[in-house]
C-alpha cells in the first residue's frame, strides 16, 4: 500500500520506513510536523497515513487535529494514529465520527511487527483498529461525565485558543471564521460547561480554568 508517515522523531520515522518498505509498501512521504503532513496528503493522497499525536510546534495535539482534518476532507484516506499518548478530547471526537478506515494504537503496546502490519491492512480495507487501552481511557472519561465532552470539535478548538490567551478577533483570524461565529461558540461553551452567570465571576476565566483542570 502507499503510506505517508508523520512523526517528529527522526529515528522512529527511519525505522518505520525501513520496516514498511521491507514489507513491500511504498512510502510517499515521511514528515515531522502536521503542516507538512497535510501538504503531503494534498499533493499525493496515500492509502493510509500513520500519524503521531504530539508534533511541532507545541507538541500537544497537532497530530490528532490533523487526523480530524484528514477525516473531514479526505475520508478516502485511512488514518492510523500511532502514539505514546491518549489525547482524550480529540481522540473522543475522532471516535465519535465515522470509524471506517481508522485506528489508534499505542507505540509501547505494539509488540509484534506482524500485528502492526495487519492493522495497516485492516485500516486500508475500511476496518477499525483501536488499542483496548485507548478505549478504556476514553470510556473512563465518559464515565466521569466530563463536561468538556459536551463540546463540539470547533468549540473545543475555540476553548483551546482561549486558554492560550487569544482574544476573540485573533481566534476568528486563526480559525478563518467571523468574529460573530467565535462569539457564538464562546457562549455555547459557557452554557455547555454550566458556568454561573453571577456578575462576580468572569465566565471566560472559569471556562479557561475548567479546560486547564481537565
Amino acid at each position: 500500500m502507499r503510506l505517508i508517515l508523520a512523526d517528529d522523531s527522526v529515528l522512529l520515522r527511519e525505522g518505520l520506513i525501513r520496516l514498511l518498505t521491507d514489507a513491500g509498501h511504498e512510502i510517499l512521504a515521511a514528515v515531522g510536523d502536521a503542516r507538512a503532513l497535510l501538504d503531503a496528503i494534498r499533493h499525493q493522497p496515500p492509502d493510509v497515513a500513520v500519524i503521531d499525536v504530539r508534533m511541532p510546534p507545541t507538541h500537544t495535539d497537532e497530530g490528532l487535529r490533523a487526523a480530524l482534518e484528514i477525516r473531514e476532507h479526505r475520508p478516502d484516506v485511512g488514518v492510523l494514529v500511532l502514539s505514546q499518548y491518549v489525547e482524550k478530547t480529540y481522540a473522543a471526537t475522532l471516535l465519535a465520527g465515522n470509524t471506517e478506515g481508522l485506528g489508534y494504537l499505542l507505540k509501547d503496546r505494539v509488540s509484534e511487527v506482524a500485528d502492526f502490519l495487519d492493522s495497516l491492512e485492516r485500516i486500508r480495507a475500511g476496518g477499525t483498529v483501536f488499542d483496548p487501552e485507548v478505549v478504556r481511557q476514553l470510556l473512563a472519561r465518559t464515565t466521569h461525565a466530563d463536561p468538556l465532552s459536551r463540546l463540539s470539535r470547533r468549540e473545543a478548538e475555540v476553548l483551546r485558543h482561549l486558554a492560550q490567551g487569544y482574544v476573540n478577533a485573533a481566534i476568528a483570524e486563526r480559525l478563518h471564521v467571523s468574529l460573530s461565529t467565535v462569539e457564538k461558540h464562546i457562549n455555547a461553551i459557557m452554557d455547555k460547561l454550566d458556568l454561573p452567570r453571577d456578575p462576580g465571576y468572569s465566565r471566560r476565566v472559569l471556562a479557561i480554568l475548567r479546560y486547564l483542570d481537565d
